[in-house]
């Protein structure tokens, strides 16, 4: 059982690493699957959630590799952990665009992300911890100013894309747009 235990606690303190290589390699660094998804926000910044359509397979896909790993049980708590870790990323993720911060971290946490949409998006790839963009090199020197450039961006108002992204007809149209996008953007 403490093994079980042990192994969603570690699930979910893996997100952020996780977090930044989607969000920093294969949304930025590298044009992927994601990317166009990933611009979305970016070119729409209220669209905060992660449609289901694009994490579910992939999700399966980890979750089978760890389970031939590891076996299922401890697959299984690991991956309920990691879960776990990107509901909480999806919460921050939107209290970041959307509500006032509450303590000091928080607003640190929103700085940052506000300096990767409108400083640098080469940077700042962490939404729930900074730890990753000092430990790869992606917090700029100029992160200070970044930060201070940003400090009076207004929240967002009006509703987000929650409602969008768990209606699969509506889903599928965001990803094709994207993908078209993306096409346009290429050509």
């Amino acid at each position: 059982m403490m093994l079980l235990l042990l192994a969603a606690v570690g699930g979910f303190l893996s997100w952020g690493f996780v977090e930044y290589g989607i969000h920093g390699f294969l949304s930025h660094r590298w044009k992927t699957v994601v990317s166009p998804l990933h611009w979305t926000h970016h070119r729409d910044p209220d669209a905060v959630f992660t449609a289901p359509l694009a994490w579910i397979p992939v999700a399966l896909l980890g979750f089978g590799i760890v389970t031939l790993v590891f076996g299922l049980p401890l697959a299984s708590a690991f991956t309920t952990g990691l879960v776990a870790g990107f509901a909480r990323y999806e919460y921050v993720h939107w209290r970041i665009h959307f509500r006032e911060p509450r303590s000091d971290r928080q607003r640190a946490l929103r700085l940052h992300h506000l300096a990767h949409h409108y400083a640098d998006p080469r940077a700042y790839h962490g939404v729930t911890t900074h730890r990753w963009d000092r430990l790869f090199g992606t917090l700029p020197p100029s992160w200070r100013e970044d930060y201070a450039s940003v400090a009076d961006r207004p929240l967002l108002t009006g509703p987000s894309n929650l409602g969008l992204v768990y209606n699969p007809r509506l889903a599928i149209g965001r990803v094709r747009t994207a993908f078209a996008n993306r096409e346009a953007r290429d050509a």
